[in-house]
């Protein structure tokens, strides 16, 4: 006869809701006014109860993914601001096309969209002095595979022309396989609209007027190229695996070594130093924003962020 009153083990889904009950206290500190603990944390367990793939992932990469969306203001899984990706045990938070352009829109001082091409459009593009794009005629196609070009457009408030970039989808192809560390586990395998929409949109971003939100986000959106899993502590995004000392990361279960950002060298810091502190005395860049955007393709030496910092202390 079974035993009534044998224990039952919970489910994973139970394990994770009682996980991110622990979790609210924590998420609520890094929110912004327009989000919720409480709305996060449902965001969250219904991706999670959804997703057989992110039911194997690491609870705390989960809580690093849910945590950075939250620091950017963009709701994962909700109409395009951005996804909870599973890279085998590691869950990322990847910034989707319509989160990047509400972060542009955001900032007050420019705007961003970007669309698709399908094979049975004819468009028009001029690129040089006058840049113009004209897309001539609708269409019924909507299947990813007749998707020929991706495109985006940003204007910078009060500019004369447009930001345009066009790129055909063997171009974005190149660009994801030169990139992707993770093999056919890379995003754009099953959100392929949606990548080719972001990778022309980066571009154009890269020319908007910056803000320490978009920073982040870009370095977020590089990151998990990678298929790494990073946070942002301090308003600075960190890569997760360096909070615990590792320096490797696998492709195809074979563990590899990190390419490190090239250090910012104290001869170019002084080259560039009038530059970076005319950034912060005209209050383009607060400190925090101006090391942040460093720190994309650079690492610093801490002397050198309190040099930074230091600038406002007058």
């Amino acid at each position: 006869m079974a035993q009534d009153n044998a224990v039952k083990t919970p489910n994973a889904v139970t394990v994770f809701n009682n996980f991110m009950e622990r979790l609210k206290p924590q998420l609520g500190l890094a929110l912004p006014k327009h989000l919720t603990a409480d709305r996060m944390s449902r965001l969250a367990l219904t991706a999670f109860s959804t997703n057989s793939k992110l039911q194997k992932c690491d609870h705390g990469s989960i809580a690093a993914a849910i945590m950075t969306a939250a620091q950017l203001g963009l709701e994962p899984n909700v109409n395009g601001a951005g996804y909870l990706i599973p890279y085998k045990t590691t869950c990322t938070f990847v910034p989707g096309w319509k989160g990047l352009v509400d972060l542009v829109s955001r900032s007050g001082r420019g705007t961003v969209f970007t669309g698709v091409i399908f094979k049975d459009q004819r468009y028009t593009f001029t690129d040089g002095a006058r840049r113009d794009l004209q897309i001539h005629n609708e269409t019924e196609l909507d299947a990813e595979e007749d998707i020929t070009h991706a495109y985006a457009i940003g204007w910078v408030k009060d500019s004369s022309m447009p930001i345009i970039e066009l790129w055909s989808v063997e171009k974005i192809r190149k660009h994801r396989d030169k990139f992707n560390k993770v093999g056919s586990d890379h995003y754009s395998y099953k959100n392929w609209e949606m990548y080719a929409r972001k990778i022309p949109l980066l571009q154009v971003i890269k020319y908007m007027p910056s803000s320490i939100e978009m920073s982040n986000a870009l370095a977020v959106s590089n990151a998990a190229e990678e298929g790494r899993g990073v946070t942002i502590e301090h308003g600075l995004v960190i890569d997760a695996a360096d909070q615990f000392g590792h320096n490797a990361e696998t492709v195809n279960d074979a563990p590899v070594e990190k390419e490190a950002l090239p250090l910012l060298s104290d001869e170019t810091f002084t080259k560039n130093k009038a530059e970076y502190k005319q950034s912060i005395v005209s209050g383009k860049k607060t400190p925090s924003e101006l090391i942040a955007t460093i720190k994309l393709r650079n690492s610093m030496t801490q002397e050198q962020e309190f040099e930074i910092d230091s600038w406002t202390q007058k």
